[in-house]
């Protein structure tokens, strides 16, 4: 059957007048910058070339508030809307062709990448049939996409034009300002935006691994600093233009090239951030060898590796980062590096990037909130104290109604409540970086031996930090497996909890005399044992979760849940080539699996029941007070009592050998 695109178009048209809407078409220019965002931007085959919506809007409220409206039309069946298996509306050049829906939403991304509007409502229209020479069966689809919501497209549910006339569009503007991305939505987001973040950073690592020209002149540690200091050049900072391809210049001078072009920008970018002088230095002083090499910066065929790296950088990872999402883009970068190559002093140093579902799962249980002092003294690249902060910060948003009161508390939250403390300055530049990217440059996270540091910051910010949050993963290497950084921590705290993921032996007396002072001081509520392959790829070592309430002495009739935790619904592999999609998979309802973990431990009733005292997998049992039986299979009951099928089978034995016996003449059959 033909298309009657047209008629659609004309039928939707007349809508618009009729309604008094002003529209445009698809040669008429609303305004200079619409124009230039349509005619710059990719066009729907993919090259270059103008846009043309078939319909176009400006809306306008009481408030002088504009919304671009980008309309497409299609006229033939199943032709409004093409959605990917996953339930997004597909981008592909086929579809954004083909259906309507999927158009206007090119056009949107044309429109929110040249920067003008952070906003724009997006309609597919769609007919299949004409009677009379009219549409008899006009339909459209209608979405909000906004830089608030990362440009993910929010249905406008029971659409009509009619919300779109001027009377109604302060009610329609306060629909829009309604629809905000649910938890569900930004989990996905997350983890799609992490898949292509991981791709993004793999390919990169791949291409200098594969060039021995590069490889070669570039340690791990190398790698590291180079990723941190092309990232920190090219991010957005007010005032400041943003790094450009066409920036660098391919000077072979020492004193003036790619390199040094990279180290002046990283420098200004910091300062903007409110760094300190010191933290300044010091990540200067970590980036400054790497980009001094001249075989970085030198002009080849007029072009350097720094700026053929940048260009690759800019254009897949940079947009990732500045999103509004937080990804994990340290913890990525540091895991691309152990595909390849192991971190130097990796075995001695206990590297071990802890999983951001578990930096999650630790950060609820000890109740972190709005309100909390939250640290961590065996930093690494900050993972507990971003999943701490993005929790403070969404119930600072949830609980504080007042706008400008909610803005203060969540830069209070990123200056004033977050500590951590790292020893590896390779490490703990990356830390710097991810504090970076969640909005904060200046927050307290200290470079050194947490032995001295730790009490020191106490002491001197006992008024202002009343530490009431403690999240570690401590080297297992160190005394007690790691407990004496638990022991010192708790015993700086007067109020709180704790939770530490640890070698899980560390509770069942091989950690020292820790164990049995941190239960003078403190009470053990939980005890997780965690899956085998935590891990997977870096570590075997068996783990558990041990949760403690601070300040309060565990008494011997105190009663510990115990939880296995062993199957938590995620699925691992390592293959040294793949991304996280493929090496971890949600197999079995693992969301729900971690939710329901962190209700029992707050006491609360969950939604499911995957682990339950009638399936054995949670006990709940006492502790002797010397700190050796910690271990969830310490307490596991085995069950003695016969059944009706052990009696059966052992008849069958018995029966069995008693006819073999009398074949061979052993013994007498009985009458």
């Amino acid at each position: 059957m033909a298309s009657i695109e047209e008629k659609v178009e004309e039928h939707y048209k007349a809508i618009l007048d009729t309604l008094n809407i002003r529209h445009f078409g698809k040669t008429e220019g609303i305004n200079d910058s619409i124009t230039k965002a349509l005619r710059e931007f990719n066009s729907k085959s993919g090259g270059s070339g103008m846009n043309y919506p078939d319909i176009q809007l400006l809306l306008q409220n009481s408030t002088r508030r504009d919304i671009p409206v980008m309309i497409e039309a299609k006229g033939a069946k199943n032709k409004l809307e093409k959605l990917t298996a996953d339930g997004d509306i597909e981008l592909t050049s086929r579809a954004v062709q083909q259906f309507a829906v999927n158009g206007a939403l090119h056009y949107s991304k044309a429109i929110l990448a040249e920067g003008t509007y952070n906003e724009v409502v997006i309609v597919g229209i769609n007919g299949t049939t004409l009677s009379g020479g009219v549409v008899s069966d006009p339909e459209a689809k209608a979405y909000y996409v906004a830089k608030k919501n990362d440009e993910v497209p929010k249905e406008i549910r029971g659409f009509d034009f009619v919300q779109m006339k001027r009377s109604n569009l302060d009610a329609f503007y306060a629909l829009l300002d309604n629809l905000s991305l649910s938890d569900a939505e930004k989990e996905k987001l997350k983890r799609n935006k992490g898949e292509l973040l991981e791709q993004s950073i793999k390919s990169i690592h791949q291409r200098i691994y594969d060039d021995a020209s590069i490889k070669n002149f570039l340690a791990t540690n190398d790698k590291l600093y180079l990723f941190c200091g092309l990232i920190m050049a090219g991010l957005t900072t007010e005032g400041v233009r943003p790094l450009e391809a066409s920036d660098f210049y391919g000077n072979d001078d020492a004193f003036n090239n790619d390199g040094t072009l990279i180290l002046t920008r990283t420098e200004s970018f910091l300062h903007k951030k409110h760094c300190s002088p010191e933290k300044i230095k010091m990540v200067l002083t970590y980036l400054k060898p790497v980009f001094d090499k001249r075989d970085l910066w030198k002009p080849v065929n007029g072009e350097s590796v720094i700026k053929s790296i940048y260009k690759q950088v800019k254009e897949d990872i940079l947009p990732l980062l500045e999103s509004n999402i937080h990804l994990d883009f340290t913890g990525k970068i540091l895991n691309s590096l152990n595909d390849w190559v192991a971190i130097e002093n990796d075995r001695l140093n206990d590297v071990v990037l802890t999983p951001r579902f578990v930096t999650n799962l630790m950060a609820r249980i000890t109740r972190t909130d709005k309100d909390s002092f939250v640290w961590d003294t065996c930093m690494g690249s900050s993972g507990f104290l971003v999943s701490a902060m993005e929790i403070m910060i969404e119930d600072a948003k949830r609980r504080i109604k007042d706008s400008a009161k909610v803005e203060k508390k969540i830069v209070n939250i990123k200056q004033n409540q977050l500590l951590g403390i790292e020893i590896l300055g390779n490490i703990y530049i990356l830390a710097v970086l991810n504090m970076i990217l969640m909005g904060d440059g200046s927050s307290q996270i200290i470079c050194g031996d947490s032995h001295k540091e730790g009490p020191a910051f106490m002491r001197a910010h006992k008024g202002t930090f009343p530490a009431n949050v403690f999240l570690l993963n401590p080297p297992y290497s160190a005394p007690g497996k790691g407990l004496v950084f638990v022991d010192e921590a708790l015993s700086s705290m007067v109020t709180g909890y704790g939770a530490v993921l640890i070698q899980e032996n560390a509770g069942s007396g091989q950690g020292d005399v820790y164990a049995k002072r941190i239960l003078e001081k403190n009470t053990l509520i939980a005890s997780i044992h965690m899956p085998a392959d935590l891990f997977n790829g870096k570590s075997s070592v068996q783990t558990a979760i041990y949760l403690f309430k601070v300040n309060r002495p565990h008494e011997a009739d105190d009663v510990v849940t115990f939880i296995d935790f062993s199957e938590d619904g995620y699925s691992r592999q390592n293959r040294k080539r793949s991304t996280q999609r493929v090496n971890l998979r949600n197999t079995d309802h693992a969301l729900e699996r971690y939710d329901e973990m962190a209700a029992i431990c707050l006491g609360k009733k969950p939604k499911t029941e995957y682990y339950t005292e009638a399936n054995g997998l949670v006990i709940r049992d006492t502790v002797s007070l010397r700190g050796d039986d910690w271990t969830f299979n310490q307490h596991k009951k085995i069950d003695t009592t016969p059944t009706e099928e052990d009696f059966k089978k052992t008849v069958a034995d018995y029966l069995a050998w008693k006819v073999s016996a009398i074949l061979r003449g052993e013994v007498n059959a009985d009458v």
